[in-house]
């Protein structure tokens, strides 16, 4: 009976300390470096982010960097997440692409403010790992596949918005068809290994236009075997 008692104790404070940290992570690292948008301050304050990073690497779910997640990939450090969240301007009413599944992260944080979203993993391990941990968590509104991004989700498409967390060295053309009217892309474009851009795209009228937002730095865009 102690030792029931002490695990839902230690549990409790854990739960509590987590919270705290979070709380202290969208106001020292998202609410002082700009970001404004309430849905998605709101999201960041509500996604439990310890609970979709690596066990042994919990403690450091809310500091102010990447962090490992597997197979050579990682995690984006939180602002990172926020800040390509609030450039897509999301709604409750959008569908949503993401490409880069990697722990799940991003897609709970836009399944908090969007309708539906759609994510891709190329690694087999990370995405089913991901895919559990989000049904442990409750989402239902996270569709997820096992495959190739760059030929993102044809059957589902057109989306409001498409996030990708790696960087191509050229954006997927067939990720620009699948964008609907008026929406929004965010994509990492560069090299492997050196400073990359982080580009806002739109497409109005049939267009496809871009500009540049800052300076990155994200794992390549990989693909399957060609």
């Amino acid at each position: 009976m102690k030792i029931l008692w002490y695990m839902i104790l230690l549990t409790l404070f854990q739960a509590d300390h987590f919270k705290s940290q979070r709380a202290l992570m969208v106001e020292t690292q998202l609410v002082q470096r700009g970001i404004k948008d309430k849905a998605v301050l709101d999201a960041m304050r509500k996604v439990p982010r310890h609970l979709l990073v690596p066990e042994k690497i919990r403690d450091y779910a809310y500091d102010d960097r990447p962090l490992p997640i597997g197979e050579g990939q990682t995690i984006s450090q939180p602002y990172i997440v926020a800040f390509m969240t609030e450039l897509i301007q999301p709604t409750k009413n959008m569908r949503v692409l993401e490409i880069g599944t990697g722990s799940g992260y991003q897609a709970a944080v836009l399944a908090e403010i969007v309708k539906e979203v759609y994510t891709i993993e190329i690694f087999e391990g990370l995405g089913k790992r991901a895919e559990q941990d989000l049904n442990a968590l409750g989402y239902t509104n996270i569709h997820l596949h096992i495959g190739d991004g760059y030929k993102g989700w044809p059957e589902a498409a057109p989306f409001d918005a498409i996030i990708v967390t790696a960087a191509p060295e050229n954006i997927p053309q067939p990720l620009i068809d699948q964008l609907a009217e008026g929406g929004i892309m965010v994509i990492p474009v560069g090299e492997e290994g050196k400073v990359q851009q982080l580009i806002l795209g739109e497409k109005t009228k049939g267009k496809f236009k871009t500009r540049y937002i800052s300076s990155v730095r994200f794992v390549p865009f990989l693909r399957e075997n060609l």
